[in-house]
């Protein structure tokens, strides 16, 4: 899953469409990068940053997302926790909805979804985006993560939302410490307890600066390692930045799982 904002505030500079001559040529080169999905975030939600208007959003995101239609069938997906901003695209041809509320935030979005019919990705996060790194905290963040990812799971198919459309996210970064990313780092596999699909975000956040020591355009090593670990142990989205990188990481997951034989038996 390829990012592209169309923020002006998104923690790292090259996924902004505003980086790239004009939006088209933004959109080319993602489509030549060849991406499974392409995510498009109108609303910044890194650390520190704040609410927008739905309307803002929307003139944000409908230009790129009219741009990709008009050149490709690629799945889209809009990261989003606004109804008014997922039901316009999904109109003009999104596929997946990427809400880091996990439809907390706006109670119209449950019944929106059920009513498309169309994926949707519920994340965890503690707290808001302006506020969530302050001081997070958990008595077991696994567990804890776990809990209220499966009370929204319930949430969604009371809404009408079919479990097979549900996307899990435990949201690295999104009000934890970098223990508390670690730990659900290492433990991505037990959220297919719950769900068969499962989304790893990791690419270029803290949590890898933090180990690493590195700024953010130093993070891209540490970032494939992070995501090689997730999709071994049971991620099937992985949310990037660097997605020509992440095609080559997957095509040699693909090869080297697919000897169909463990080294020394039958």
């Amino acid at each position: 899953m390829g990012v592209l904002n169309a923020t002006p505030d998104s923690f790292y500079g090259p996924s902004r469409a505003k980086a790239y001559a004009s939006a088209e040529e933004a959109v080319d080169r993602m489509l030549a990068s060849h991406p499974d999905i392409i995510d498009i975030g109108g609303e910044s939600t890194r650390p520190g940053s704040l609410y927008i208007s739905s309307d803002e959003e929307i003139n944000r995101v409908m230009p790129i997302l009219k741009i990709i239609r008009r050149k490709s069938d690629i799945p889209v997906s809009i990261d989003t926790r606004k109804a008014a901003v997922a039901g316009i695209c999904l109109e003009e041809g999104a596929d997946i909805i990427n809400d880091i509320s996990a439809m907390e935030d706006d109670r119209a979005m449950a019944d929106l979804i059920a009513e498309k019919k169309c994926y949707i990705v519920l994340m965890h996060k503690q707290g808001t985006p302006e506020t969530m790194q302050d001081a997070p905290a958990y008595n077991n963040t696994v567990e804890e993560v776990f809990e209220y990812l499966k009370s929204r799971i319930t949430a969604a198919e009371q809404a009408g939302i079919q479990k097979d459309r549900i996307i899990l996210d435990p949201g690295f970064g999104f009000g934890k410490t970098l223990s508390d990313n670690l730990q659900l780092l290492y433990s991505i596999g037990k959220l297919k307890e719950l769900c068969p699909l499962v989304l790893a975000g990791a690419s270029r956040k803290s949590m890898i600066g933090e180990v690493l020591d590195e700024p953010v355009e130093d993070r891209l090593t540490g970032t494939l390692v992070a995501h090689t670990w997730a999709a071994i142990h049971g991620a099937d989205i992985i949310r990037v930045h660097d997605v020509r990188e992440h095609v080559k990481m997957k095509k040699m997951l693909i090869a080297i799982s697919g000897q169909g034989t463990v080294y020394g038996t039958a």
